[in-house]
């Protein structure tokens, strides 16, 4: 098989397997990531395909502007699924139950 052949494919199936991450990701912030990750995947496949000027208006509009307005949204809004849980220690809970039988 040919070389070329082999890394369009490969593209193609980053490309896919990044576009689902971007959709069913259960952080915001991963979707974020992963959208501007996959805009710059579709920069390389439109400069693989010879279309250099889409490439440049891809990588400028789809990667960056979005990606940046997208994230200066996700700051403002931060969603309060995105706090991390953080469990109580073995001590607190220690603790907790020495109190109740006091």
């Amino acid at each position: 098989m040919n070389l070329q052949i082999v890394f369009d494919v490969l593209l193609m199936l980053n490309c896919l397997v990044l576009a689902w991450m971007s959709i069913f990701s259960a952080s915001l912030f991963r979707c974020i990531v992963f959208f501007v990750c996959l805009g710059l995947l579709v920069t390389i496949a439109w400069g693989q395909m010879g279309a250099f000027d889409v490439a440049i208006a891809e990588a400028a509009i789809g990667a960056g502007i979005t990606g940046a307005l997208l994230l200066a949204a996700w700051n403002r809004i931060k969603p309060a699924d995105e706090e991390v849980y953080t469990a109580p220690s073995n001590a607190q809970i220690n603790n907790r139950e020495s109190q109740k039988h006091v």
